[in-house]
């Protein structure tokens, strides 16, 4: 990560209330993410980590503020800034009747990818996530974990620049965990940058270059994970994200 150059992301004053809503679901949201990073957004329930991964992903538009994403706006040059990213969300976003292959060559298609290339692609995404040997399982017969990596594999088909994980590991094994972090940082090291959200601060202390802390539609801290440790003068990321956003539960 070189923090001289310009930011592959960069999202300033973002603001966006929902109709009816008593209070911003995003209040002057502003980050950046360089090139080659993993770069942790991390929030209890309703801070607006899923709200700003929709805009960023150019599903949502926000009612003020603006996104570049490698220098373009996201407000007029959408169309142009759809292929650079990939989205893993939350929920699976796989078609249950089809296996895993038939999955992937499907969403290979969308992103116009043909012939040898998307073959190719579909084999490197089923190495990497260790699925080369349950090809032809169908989704609704995979194992969370094995749907999970799947799901992975989906968001990566066409080798995005930047992708976008909300919540990747959530209800899934030891096993399918590890790998799947172990995958994640073998892509960033491979380039692929990262906004990254977990409710797992051990993962994003592990694995995030930065992070973020979000409450209430912004951002209250930002740094290496380490750095706001010590600042914080606490023992680990969990403790830093307690002390800055409270005990308090958020249903």
């Amino acid at each position: 990560m070189n923090s001289t150059e310009s930011p592959l992301l960069c999202a300033r004053d973002l603001c966006l209330r929902y109709p009816h809503a008593m209070v911003p679901a995003l209040n002057n949201l502003s980050f950046e993410i360089h090139k080659g990073e993993i770069f942790g957004l991390l929030g209890p329930n309703g801070a607006g980590k899923t709200t700003a991964i929709s805009i960023l992903c150019t599903l949502r538009q926000p009612d003020a503020g603006n996104v570049q994403i490698c220098g373009l706006n996201l407000r007029t040059h959408a169309q142009q800034v759809r292929p650079l990213i990939g989205v893993v969300p939350q929920d699976i976003a796989l078609y249950p009747r089809l296996s895993v292959e038939e999955n992937l060559h499907y969403f290979g298609t969308l992103h116009r990818l043909r012939g040898k290339t998307l073959r190719q692609r579909i084999e490197e995404c089923l190495v990497l996530v260790g699925l080369e040997e349950h090809a032809r399982r169908r989704i609704d017969a995979c194992s969370g974990g094995m749907k999970r990596r799947a799901n992975l594999a989906a968001g990566i088909i066409h080798r995005p620049q930047l992708l976008f994980l909300d919540e990747p590991t959530v209800g899934i094994d030891a096993q399918s965990r590890h790998m799947i972090l172990r995958n994640l940082e073998e892509l960033r090291q491979g380039g692929m940058s990262m906004l990254y959200t977990t409710h797992y601060m051990e993962e994003a202390q592990q694995l995030c270059n930065r992070v973020a802390v979000m409450d209430r539609g912004r951002v209250i801290a930002k740094g290496e994970p380490q750095c706001l440790v010590q600042s914080n003068q606490c023992r680990d990321l969990e403790q830093v994200f307690l002390h800055l956003t409270g005990r308090q539960l958020r249903d």
